[in-house]
């Protein structure tokens, strides 16, 4: 979609179909375990994917929870949330988390030798 034309609620619903399966597909796996750990039913998940049922922000979250995206990568389009993409940006979050981790335990551990 070009910046000129009108972004509208079909646009929309498709981006969020569209990475809700390809997301799911990263994950290998099916409908069936995505309904089961998101608590919606099998045929809710094939309709959000084939683009026959929008979805809430309340379930816009257990797909971001059940995914392990945040939710604003539902609405990107495919070129800028590309798979190796991902992989890249947790591999930074791990990566950052861990050295926070690193700092805040080796304060918390200096911090009681001085005392």
């Amino acid at each position: 979609m070009t910046s000129k034309e009108k972004i509208d609620e079909n646009y929309i619903h498709q981006l969020i179909s569209a990475n809700v399966k390809r997301f799911r597909m990263l994950l290998n796996i099916s409908q069936m375990n995505l309904a089961s750990s998101t608590g919606l039913t099998h045929n809710f998940i094939h309709d959000i994917e084939n683009c026959k049922k929008g979805v809430s922000t309340k379930t816009l979250a257990k797909l971001s929870n059940a995914l392990d995206v945040e939710p604003y990568q539902f609405f990107l389009p495919e070129g800028q949330a590309n798979s190796e993409t991902l992989v890249y940006v947790r591999d930074f979050n791990d990566s950052l988390q861990k050295v926070v981790n690193d700092l805040t335990q080796h304060y918390l551990t200096g911090n009681k030798k001085n005392k």
